[in-house]
């Protein structure tokens, strides 16, 4: 059967000589996987499509799921910025990588997609790649059905408690003072940085404006986030480990 379809290149890799296949994220179709035959080859006409970020209007066949293969191919948006900085390249990597993780295959993606696609524009277009990749995580953890709870206490369900507060990554939410002990290691956060987190769970990534986060928020934010990540969905991705790396020599 003939698929089209729009979609973002979220995994491209080589496959046999001169082949490679691609994982897309598609707007109506979720994750799927496409043969694209003689890729890369010299002078191939769909060189250019398989690359990582490429978002594009894909023509393939595929007969009872599975993976498909490519027909034709046009690209809408090369993103080609992204992979020419280092900096950008290793956000808009790992948020390929964390979508492709998450998203099972032929899952509805029309969310997915929108999300994705809004991330990739707004590191592309310069904005703090850091705080970009927050709100997309916390957009992940929530359609993923684990989106912390922020405005009450996890425990006693306190209304927004303001007064030396901590978030527990294990619990998934934060912690009031009075109950703090049911969670020792729960990080520590202060109300500038909570009120942004909150702010990130109502947002939405195809709405977002400027971005102008101050550098020690920005501290908190990633180690609540990643906090959070590691313990509600536990993923391994090599794109964190160079996330990290960069942060280790101040990249």
């Amino acid at each position: 059967m003939l698929h089209r379809v729009e979609g973002i290149v979220i995994r491209s890799m080589d496959y046999g000589e001169g082949n490679a296949i691609i994982t897309l994220c598609t707007e109506n179709a979720g994750k799927v996987g496409v043969l694209v035959r003689g890729a890369k080859k010299v002078k191939s006409r769909h060189a250019a499509l398989i690359q990582l970020f490429t978002v594009g209007d894909f023509v393939f066949f595929r007969n009872n799921g599975g993976l498909g293969t490519l027909n034709a191919g046009e690209i809408t948006k090369s993103h080609h910025p992204l992979r020419e900085d280092l900096i950008k390249a290793a956000y808009a990597s790992y948020a390929c990588e964390l979508l492709d993780r998450v998203l099972h295959d032929d899952e509805t993606g029309s969310f997915w997609f929108r999300q994705l696609s809004a991330c990739l524009d707004a590191i592309e277009e310069g904005k703090e790649p850091g705080v970009i990749i927050n709100v997309y995580e916390m957009k992940v953890l929530q359609a993923a059905g684990y989106g912390p709870q922020l405005d009450e206490c996890v425990v006693c369900g306190l209304e927004k408690p303001d007064d030396q507060l901590r978030v527990s990554a294990r619990l998934g939410g934060v912690l009031c003072r009075s109950c703090r002990h049911n969670d020792p290691p729960a990080l520590e956060i202060s109300a500038r940085a909570l009120k942004l987190l909150r702010l990130f769970a109502r947002m939405d990534l195809t709405r977002l404006g400027n971005v102008d986060v101050k550098a020690s928020s920005q501290v908190e934010l990633k180690q609540t986030m990643r906090a959070l990540m590691d313990e509600q969905l536990g993923l391994k991705l090599k794109s964190q480990n160079f996330l990290d790396q960069l942060d280790k020599y101040n990249i």
